[in-house]
């Protein structure tokens, strides 16, 4: 069982060695506004169709994000006390950004404080690229099951950073540096410790414009769709 795990994997983790640099070969006449078109309309299929990613070996779902989603307003994600309906399936979209995000729980703790530096945040997720439509990373499997992705945060006067120290992320794209949009959810999420049965992490769903995304996206545009949970370390 320890083998077949393994093996799924690398299997997961070598999909993003195939899927990396596949924007790279493009027509000498597809411009940059080209392929910002082509990722929105990506980015609006997927929004209508959500995505079912089965295990070929058990049958189960690895990842399901549900059709329709509803898409709202900064306003009304505020006036609902920066929260989103899960019910409705809502995300909402931060126009300056691009950014959807949906808050799945809040988590236990409290959030980031202004002037908190070198807070160790943990982090377990699924990264599925839209384009291709497939899991490209994740360290949620169980080779991986002690090697979380790990960053340290600093809230500057309420701008936060965050820089990989280790983890599935900094490996397969050869960087430290955090992609902008893990960052947004600590904004408006507790990062805390799981201290009871109940008080279960923060979770948070993310579409993300190659502009917000890790540095392969960045390079060859393309969206990619992340759940991640966080959780402070010690």
């Amino acid at each position: 069982m320890m083998r077949t795990l393994f093996a799924k994997s690398v299997l997961l983790v070598s999909i993003a060695a195939l899927t990396l640099g596949m924007f790279v070969s493009c027509d000498d006449d597809v411009t940059y506004a080209d392929l910002l078109k082509r990722q929105n309309k990506q980015i609006a299929a997927f929004l209508q169709k959500g995505c079912n990613v089965i295990d070929p070996e058990s049958g189960e779902s690895l990842l399901y994000v549900a059709p329709d989603i509803k898409v709202i307003s900064e306003a009304q994600f505020e006036a609902q006390d920066s929260t989103t309906n899960v019910e409705k399936n809502e995300y909402v979209l931060f126009n300056n950004s691009g950014i959807y995000m949906q808050i799945l729980r809040k988590g236990p703790g409290k959030k980031l404080e202004e002037g908190e530096t070198g807070v160790e945040a943990i982090m377990r997720y699924y990264e599925y690229n839209i384009a291709t439509d497939s899991i490209q990373t994740t360290n949620c499997v169980m080779a991986y099951e002690n090697y979380p992705d790990i960053m340290t945060v600093n809230n500057y006067s309420g701008t936060i950073t965050g820089t990989f120290v280790a983890g599935v992320m900094k490996t397969m794209y050869s960087t430290s540096s955090v992609p902008s949009a893990w960052l947004k959810p600590l904004s408006y999420i507790n990062l805390g410790r799981q201290d009871s049965p109940d008080a279960e992490i923060a979770k948070v769903r993310l579409i993300v414009p190659a502009e917000q995304g890790q540095s392969d996206a960045t390079n060859n545009i393309y969206p990619c769709f992340y759940e991640i949970t966080y959780q402070r370390g010690r």
